[in-house]
């Protein structure tokens, strides 16, 4: 199964992908994304600066404004390609 990182402060949606049969994981810094298929942000951090560099290949969920449920289907509809 896959394995994604969330942000701490959803812990609502870290359930909800467990009870699903994900592995998850806490995303709190560049090195909890490494080796995940999917991170999942509340969209708190905004891009102020312009910055484009990442430290992962793992595609982003801005979970801001979702239910557990609606980031739940995102996910599954991402996996599938």
């Amino acid at each position: 199964m896959a394995k994604i990182a969330v942000d701490p402060s959803l812990s609502n949606i870290q359930q909800a992908l467990r009870d699903k049969g994900y592995e998850v994981v806490e995303l709190k810094n560049e090195v909890d994304s490494q080796n995940c298929d999917l991170c999942v942000v509340t969209g708190l951090d905004s891009n102020v600066m312009g910055i484009q560099d990442t430290s992962t290949k793992a595609s982003f969920i801005d979970a801001d404004g979702m239910t557990a449920d609606q980031v739940c289907q995102e996910i599954d509809h991402k996996l599938q390609y």
